[in-house]
C-alpha cells in the first residue's frame, strides 16, 4: 500500500492496530516525523538540557506531562505508547526488548516523561520535491545511520557522541540539499559533513551502525545530516536507568506540515 499520500492520523492507527511495523520513510508526504524519547521523571530535567545544548542532533518539538501519553500539539489524539511501529527499550544502557506496544510500561512506572525530537526524515520530501534524489526510499530501506566522533555537549547525567544519517547526492545538486535543509532547523538543518566521512570517524559506509546501506552512484557524494537516533547513542553511553526510544527508522508521524517547522 502507498503510505505516502495517507493523513498522518490514518496512519497511526494502523501503526496502533499493528498493520504497520517497519521504518516510515516516505510516508505522509508533507507531513514531519518525529523521534521518541521517555525517560522516568527524575531523569527529564537533565535530558531537556542536554538537547537545548545539541540542537542540531536533538532538536525538541514537544514534550509531555509526566505520565502523558499523547503528544497534544504535535498529534491530537494520538497514543506515544501504540503509534510508533517499534519501540526500543533500554535499561542501565543495555537494549533488553524491542516492542510495538510499550503500554505496560507507561501504566507500570506512571511517572513517563516524553520528547518529540525532529526527524530528518521531515525535509526529505522537500528534496523531493526540488528534484533532489532520496536513494533509501528509491530502494525501500531504512537510511543507513553512524556513529560518529563528534562529541555532544554533555548535561547532567547525558553525554556522548552524534549519530548521522546519510544521503548520496549527485554532486551538482549538493548546494540545492544543503541550502533547503538549512531553512529547517527544527528538523537537524543543514548537515554536518560533505564527502568525507572520515573527517567525523566514520571508516565503512557500507555497514551503517543503523538502518541499511544504500548505492551510491557515480557522480554522488554522501551527505551527513545530524540525527534524532543520537539519544540513543547518548543512552547507551550515559546508562540511564530506564529510558524507551522509537528503534530507529521507525518514527512518530505528526499532524504537522513540513512547512510549518521551516524558518
Amino acid at each position: 500500500m502507498d503510505y505516502s499520500q495517507m493523513a498522518p492520523a490514518d496512519v497511526r492507527a494502523l501503526i496502533r492496530k499493528g498493520e504497520i511495523t517497519g521504518p516510515t520513510t516516505g510516508m505522509c508526504s508533507g507531513y514531519a516525523q518525529g523521534n521518541l524519547v521517555v525517560l522516568p521523571r527524575a531523569l527529564a530535567w537533565d535530558f531537556l538540557l542536554f538537547c537545548q545544548r545539541n540542537p542540531k542532533a536533538c532538536p525538541l518539538l514537544e514534550v509531555a506531562d509526566a505520565g502523558e501519553r499523547t503528544f497534544a500539539a504535535f498529534g491530537r489524539g494520538s497514543d506515544i505508547a501504540t503509534d510508533i511501529p517499534r519501540y526500543r527499550v533500554y535499561e542501565h544502557g543495555e537494549l533488553t526488548g524491542e516492542y510495538t506496544d510499550v503500554t505496560k510500561f507507561f501504566e507500570q512506572r506512571g511517572d513517563l516523561v516524553s520528547f518529540l525530537i525532529g526527524c530528518s526524515f521531515s525535509f526529505e520530501s522537500e528534496l523531493l520535491e526540488a528534484g533532489v534524489p532520496v536513494r533509501q526510499i528509491e530502494e525501500g530501506v531504512n537510511v543507513p545511520m553512524y556513529n560518529t566522533s563528534i562529541a555532544c555537549t554533555p548535561a547532567g547525567v547525558f553525554s556522548g557522541n552524534m549519530v548521522v544519517s546519510m544521503r548520496p547526492i549527485p554532486h551538482a545538486l549538493v548546494p540545492m540539499a544543503v541550502a533547503i535543509t538549512a531553512g529547517m532547523p527544527r528538523v537537524h538543518g543543514m548537515p554536518v559533513q560533505i564527502g568525507a566521512p572520515e573527517a567525523i570517524g566514520i571508516r565503512d559506509l557500507a555497514h551503517p551502525d543503523y538502518g541499511d546501506p544504500v548505492t551510491i552512484r557515480p557522480g554522488e557524494v554522501p551527505v551527513f545530516w545530524p540525527c534524532g537516533v543520537t539519544p540513543q547513542a547518548v543512552v547507551m553511553h550515559s546508562k540511564p536507568e530506564f529510558c524507551i526510544t522509537h528503534a530507529p527508522g521507525h518514527m512518530f508521524l505528526t499532524d504537522v506540515k513540513n512547512v510549518q517547522l521551516k524558518y
